[in-house]
């Protein structure tokens, strides 16, 4: 990395003194935590996705308004009711200089196969088969109507370089969650930047790809440093005094601080990503009756959360369905009602209540280290004493995945822009095999749920796929399978030369490859 540098010093020096030298253009951008990894199947989470972005391209992504548009696919046709065409772009070069073709696309198909994170996503999918050089078939199991969802999901990595053994003799290929690995290291891809440096915890630097396959894309950025800023007054002050060019996510107790500071933009939009409790069925044998979690539903307040903590800034949830998407039902309200819940609770033989673990991040959410502390002290209404840790991303993260508290905040923002999402990742049945219920640290398990959502899925008429899903989210509904707090709204922070609100989206990955900075 220190040798690139060097070059591209050097390169600028010569500029220079030739008289010809070429204004670059940085960006600094401070989130709240960085990517935990550099591989793009380990951790299926917002930080690995914007990553994803940066290095890599999917065959399709979404719009600002939600629709698809072509990246390494250039077009696509249903060729039967199971199998998609796509036709991929050509001359397209990866960092290594290695020319992308179908074959990468099959490889990169395949090892997500291994991805325990990302695995669920491709359940329907029974293979991707290879036309020729520049054709791929995407195929399903049965009718499957979110074929172009899943695609965003699909980048294309490099097989040459990712394919063969490191100097220890480990497989370059191979998937360590939260470990160390070839991939967790080294990128080759063929989005808009390369990453240049990286320290944990400090600082990644990317670089923009010279060899990059999008000439008609307006981006003018050169450089991007991303540091992490956890703090959330840090942050914002480092925005305001031009230490940052643009900053996420902004903090609801400083909206209007931004919105009336001069030379800065505030940019926002509505959420969909639910934020969540669980409640571990195999840890605490109470969760395990139904009227215990409803009381626990009961006795958490979060119309107030988004009142006082969210200081409005998020839509109350009563399901994980926002408004719009198939599953929502419009009936579903918030059920806050502290003498019931003592009620349920001594009705199901817990009038005393008991004692439980609680873990939640303090980097990843909005809020999230005030939301669980709230909670906390919201159960004790009902005689649930909490020891509640909250840790930073990085350490959260493992510490999920080990299930290692009785109740355990996610936040979740449907990979598919679909009801049925949330379920297979959230409340399903835990299956390693398919990787449904992968993020489930509760082990709620509904059979009829499964089978709702599996049928759903196999389903192309959309008032019948309506009417599964709503089901499906009454049934979580009447069971309390998890607690569900909020939709987080989603605001950026940036400086008005950065013309940042082009980039944004719902999905909460910027697409900084196409950011167009202008003079100031």
């Amino acid at each position: 990395m220190s040798f690139l540098k060097t070059c591209a010093a050097s390169t600028a020096l010569v500029l220079a003194l030739a008289g010809g030298a070429l204004a670059e253009t940085t960006v600094r951008v401070a989130y709240d935590a960085d990517p935990v990894s550099l591989d793009p199947y380990e951790q299926l989470s917002g930080g690995t996705l914007q990553l994803n972005h940066m290095v890599f391209d999917p065959l399709v992504r979404w719009t600002q308004d939600l629709e698809f548009e072509p990246r390494l696919a250039t077009s696509w046709e249903q060729v039967n009711d199971t199998t998609v065409r796509f036709t991929l772009r050509q001359g397209v070069k990866f960092h290594s200089g290695n020319e992308m073709t179908a074959e990468d696309f099959a490889w990169t198909f395949e090892r997500i196969r291994n991805s325990d994170d990302f695995k669920g996503i491709f359940t329907p999918f029974s293979g991707l088969e290879v036309v020729d050089d520049y054709t791929i078939d995407l195929k399903t199991t049965a009718p499957y109507p979110l074929v172009l969802h899943t695609a965003t999901y699909l980048f294309a990595m490099d097989s040459a370089f990712y394919t063969g053994q490191t100097e220890d003799g480990k497989d370059k290929a191979e998937i360590v969650k939260h470990g160390d690995s070839f991939a967790s290291r080294n990128m080759s891809g063929t989005g808009p930047f390369t990453v240049t440096a990286r320290e944990q915890g400090v600082k990644v630097e990317f670089e923009r790809f010279d060899g990059y396959w999008d000439t008609e894309s307006d981006g003018n950025v050169d450089h991007i440093v991303l540091t992490p800023i956890k703090e959330d007054p840090t942050r914002v002050a480092a925005l305001l005094s031009g230490d940052v060019d643009f900053i996420a996510p902004v903090p609801p107790t400083d909206l209007q601080r931004i919105e009336d500071a001069e030379g800065v933009d505030l940019i926002t939009m509505p959420g969909t990503r639910v934020i969540t409790f669980q409640m571990n069925e195999d840890r605490v044998e109470a969760f395990k009756d139904p009227k215990v979690r409803q009381a626990i539903d009961f006795a958490v307040n979060n119309t107030g959360i988004v009142d006082r903590i969210m200081r409005g800034f998020g839509t109350v949830a009563a399901q994980a369905s926002p408004a719009g998407y198939a599953g929502h039902i419009d009936d579903l309200a918030p059920r806050y009602d502290v003498a019931r819940a003592k009620e349920l609770m001594a009705e199901a033989g817990y009038a005393e209540g008991f004692s439980i673990t609680m873990m939640a991040p303090n980097n990843r959410y909005v809020n999230d280290d005030k939301i669980a502390q709230a909670v906390a002290s919201m159960l004790s209404q009902i005689n649930i004493t909490v020891d509640l840790q909250t840790l930073p991303k990085a350490q959260y993260w493992p510490a999920f995945d080990e299930r290692a508290a009785d109740m355990m905040m996610i936040g979740w923002h449907s990979d598919t822009e679909d009801s049925a999402n949330f379920h297979q990742f959230l409340t399903a049945c835990p299956d390693a095999d398919t990787g449904n219920g992968q993020y489930n640290s509760g082990n709620y398990c509904n059979e009829k749920a499964d089978e709702l959502m599996k049928a759903a899925n196999n389903e192309v008429d959309p008032a019948k796929r309506t009417a599964m899903l709503q089901e499906l989210e009454q049934i979580l509904y009447d069971e309390a399978a998890f607690i569900p707090l909020h939709f987080q709204d989603l605001a950026w922070g940036a400086k008005s030369n950065m013309n940042a609100g082009e980039i944004v989206n719902a999905l909460d990955f910027p697409y900084f490859g196409d950011l167009v900075v202008s003079e100031e």
